[in-house]
């Protein structure tokens, strides 16, 4: 494990977690490592996420908040967690609400939470969070709000609507490259999870 990436392991075991903590422990910003190590094992160690979290709100921090509590909700989903995540997003949202020069993907994430769960109490919230998205940088951003649109616009019996949102999101998933120069393969659709329900949509 080299200096520079001592706190970006993609893989956690407790050889790895002992290097970690030595360097941990000499380290004046801990919360930011404990953040940033988090991020990264969000998707295949999320137990071992959540507790670096666990570690970094304790220290309650400000730097970098918004965006642990996005990492908490993606450990709480990989976990089969939804409601926690829908708490976790919130709290996201929240802290942006009141700091406004912090940006993180809580709405969007939030927004097509509800929509893949068909939580219809709170579809009118969800086109909210839509309607409130800025400009988009890459395919996986266009692909996510077309997807949560169609979804929800398909189970409000908006077809035609339904049908525009699909094309958007099918057409960012096709995307082979982000449009930046130097970062081509960044943003893009790894995971076209919603394929399937999208086609359906496109052939109603």
């Amino acid at each position: 494990m080299s200096s520079k990436d001592w706190f970006r392991n993609e893989t956690w075991n407790e050889a790895i977690e002992a290097e970690f903590r030595v360097r941990l422990k000499r380290a004046r910003d801990k919360a930011q490592y404990l953040r940033i190590q988090a991020t990264h094992l969000t998707a295949r160690h999320p137990e071992a996420a959540l507790r670096l979290l666990d570690e970094y709100f304790a220290m309650d921090p400000t730097f970098d908040r918004a965006q642990a509590y996005v990492d908490r909700a993606e450990a709480e989903l990989a976990l089969g967690q939804p409601d926690r995540a829908i708490a976790s997003f919130e709290q996201a949202i929240a802290w942006q609400a009141n700091h406004s020069n912090v940006r993180t993907n809580a709405a969007r994430k939030l927004a097509v939470l509800i929509a893949d769960r068909r939580i219809v109490a709170r579809y009118a919230e969800a086109m909210t969070l839509l309607d409130q998205q800025g400009p988009t940088l890459f395919p996986i951003e266009d692909y996510e709000i077309g997807a949560a649109r169609a979804l929800i616009l398909r189970d409000v019996d908006r077809m035609a609507e339904a049908k525009q949102a699909a094309e958007r999101a099918v057409a960012a998933a096709a995307r082979e490259h982000s449009g930046l120069r130097y970062h081509a393969k960044l943003g893009l659709v790894e995971d076209n999870r919603f394929g399937e329900r999208l086609r359906e949509i496109l052939k109603a």
